[in-house]
């Protein structure tokens, strides 16, 4: 089958692996092979996005923002306290959203990458 080396990643969505899918269909076996070591060291696991979403409460707001590459949100959500923690708790409900935005880049430019 296609790219079953998609299927180790860590609490994959089905809707992220349907995006592997498609980006990878038009490469070789190597190709995707080295698409998969690339995407899978820059990858966010969603769970680790909802952790630290969590420690926003005990005082280390915007970490969850800084992995993402989100550096401005971060340096703000440090500085207001997560905004009040208004900010944290809307991270809190949306952590897959975040953590599915920032895999998509990442796929992208993994994609890019090998194809040079």
């Amino acid at each position: 089958m296609i790219n079953d080396n998609f299927f180790y990643l860590a609490n994959v969505t089905d809707q992220e692996l349907v995006f592997l899918r498609e980006i990878t269909k038009d490469m070789t076996e190597e190709q995707r092979k080295g698409f998969s070591v690339v995407y899978n060291g820059k990858r966010r696991d969603p769970q680790h996005i909802l952790l630290f979403t969590l420690l926003g409460f005990f005082g280390a707001s915007g970490i969850q923002r800084f992995l993402t590459n989100q550096i401005g949100l971060g340096i703000l959500y440090f500085l207001t306290v997560g905004l009040c923690f208004i900010g944290t708790i809307v991270d809190l409900i949306n952590y897959k959203s975040i953590a599915n935005e920032y895999n998509y880049k990442m796929a992208l430019e993994s994609a890019r990458f090998i194809s040079l």
